[in-house]
């Protein structure tokens, strides 16, 4: 790749005409090389690239964890209303972002976005059976009973079968997790419509291992560690 193409479209430093005009005020240095030129060849990957002094760090893939807060799609584009891809920082936009997966325009919670098209396909295809944990708050406590039907795998309305799921009750909070293993369109609301109950608050709080980071206020973004990456794989 040539250097001013790696600092202007890959790092996103400036447009073409701005990285040479850095490279020309001696802003850029290359490990190896005493005059660094706009079409020098390098490797993206194993050539130590500085300007100002700064490391620049080539990355092909971008993982963000956004706490999507409600009123906002999960879409790159929406002709009535805000996206996600709204919420994303000014110098993460040149990755051309997408999310994984949907979250319903009233939930919250925890929402990947990436470039990284075959980790999204591997996480919604559904031979995977990838675990989604919600927050949900409901009009009433439903009977133990109509949960057993949820946790053996309820049938909804269009006489489709649920994969059984987990449901528990936080006592403290009022509010049930629930776990499944599908993604179906507005599942957990529809499951528990089922049995005769409206879910009043809903909000995503774990997919796959990777859990939402609590200290990230709704609308927050931020890149996953390494660590939170591996969580995902599958």
């Amino acid at each position: 790749m040539r250097l001013d193409k790696f600092l202007s479209s890959a790092m996103g430093l400036g447009s073409r005409t701005d990285v040479k005009k850095f490279i020309k005020n001696g802003r850029v240095e290359v490990i190896g090389t005493d005059n660094p030129r706009p079409e020098l060849s390098i490797d993206p990957e194993k050539s130590e690239v500085y300007f100002d002094g700064k490391l620049q760090k080539y990355k092909k893939f971008v993982y963000l964890m956004l706490n999507k807060p409600k009123g906002y799609v999960s879409a790159t584009v929406d002709r009535d209303n805000p996206t996600v891809i709204d919420l994303v920082p000014e110098n993460f936009l040149r990755f051309e972002l997408f999310p994984v997966g949907r979250l319903d325009i009233d939930t919250e919670g925890l929402c990947i976005l990436t470039n990284d098209g075959e980790l999204s396909h591997k996480l919604l295809s559904p031979k995977n059976h990838i675990s989604k944990k919600y927050r949900a708050k409901l009009d009433a406590v439903p009977k133990d009973d109509e949960l057993e039907k949820i946790r053996n795998g309820i049938i909804l309305e269009d006489g489709y079968k649920c994969k059984p799921a987990i449901v528990t009750f936080d006592v403290e909070n009022e509010a049930f997790y629930i776990t499944i293993y599908e993604g179906k369109y507005h599942q957990v609301k529809r499951m528990f419509g089922a049995i005769g109950r409206r879910v009043l608050e809903l909000k995503r709080v774990e997919m796959n291992k990777l859990t939402l980071d609590d200290k990230l206020a709704p609308g927050e973004i931020r890149e996953l560690t390494d660590e939170e990456l591996k969580l995902l794989q599958v």
